[in-house]
């Protein structure tokens, strides 16, 4: 839960050597990001602003900026519009297997929230009938949902199943993963054709996802298939960059 008041204490940064050769910023960074790790400063705290951070250290904007956008590129913090910087619980490590979001988050000691967005039957678009293997315009359910950590918004996911598979509440998306609920109804997912990129985020994502217009986005398109060959489930989802990485080992031929 965010404070009403930024984050600071002196204790913190007493030790700041300003005359040996480690510079400023990694120091300052340093120590933030052990009061994170520790939970002296816990997940969802607002930190003051760089000028008041630097103005109360007596250092420059430029270093205590540095020093942020390297909690920033570790996942432990986000600048979020209008709240400012705040502390993250830390970002999602997601391996290329074929494992759900929410899964990938408990894994990672992460809290799913779920805000379902949409909840619909509709008429199959033609790229949705192509991958599931159906007619257009056969009906198919449309997901499309919000998952965040805290309140730290982290993906926008849009996905359509047969109908036949997918009975599923908002109670039951907003409690649950995706695949977990397939897995209740013996929908077992054996293998999947994924394609991961990356693009400008939209308008409407734009707003979720808490990022400016224009900013760069994760994006994951899956097509995934049970134990008879039978497509059972095709995925577009968006990340913030900031809050999401895909890992993947590599092997020499």
């Amino acid at each position: 839960m965010a404070q009403d008041k930024p984050w600071w204490s002196d204790e913190v940064f007493a030790d700041l050597d300003r005359t040996g050769p480690v510079p400023l910023w990694f120091q300052i960074a340093t120590r933030l990001q052990q009061a994170i790790v520790s939970g002296e400063i816990p997940a969802g705290t607002r930190l003051e602003n760089e000028i008041s951070i630097g103005e109360r250290l007596g250092l420059s904007r430029p270093t205590v900026r540095r020093a942020i956008q390297e909690l920033v590129d570790k996942g432990l913090v986000v600048r979020r519009r209008g709240i400012g910087t705040q502390v993250v619980q830390g970002a999602v490590s997601r391996p290329v297997e074929l494992t759900s979001l929410y899964e990938d988050m408990q894994r990672g000691h992460l809290s799913p929230v779920t805000e379902v967005l949409a909840h619909e039957t509709v008429p199959a678009p033609e790229r949705v009938a192509q991958q599931l293997g159906i007619r257009q315009g056969d009906d198919v359910v449309r997901l499309r949902r919000l998952r965040s950590t805290g309140d730290v918004p982290v993906a926008v996911m849009e996905n359509y199943l047969p109908v036949d598979i997918a009975d599923f509440s908002i109670e039951d998306l907003t409690e649950h993963g995706l695949y977990e609920l397939m897995r209740k109804r013996r929908v077992t997912i054996k293998v999947a054709q994924q394609r991961i990129g990356a693009r400008r985020v939209h308008a409407e994502e734009s707003r979720l996802l808490d990022l400016e217009k224009g900013a760069p986005v994760l994006t994951m398109e899956r097509t995934a298939f049970d134990a008879s060959g039978r497509a059972v489930e095709y995925g577009n989802h968006c990340y913030r960059p900031d809050m999401y990485t895909f890992e993947t080992s590599l092997v020499a031929k």
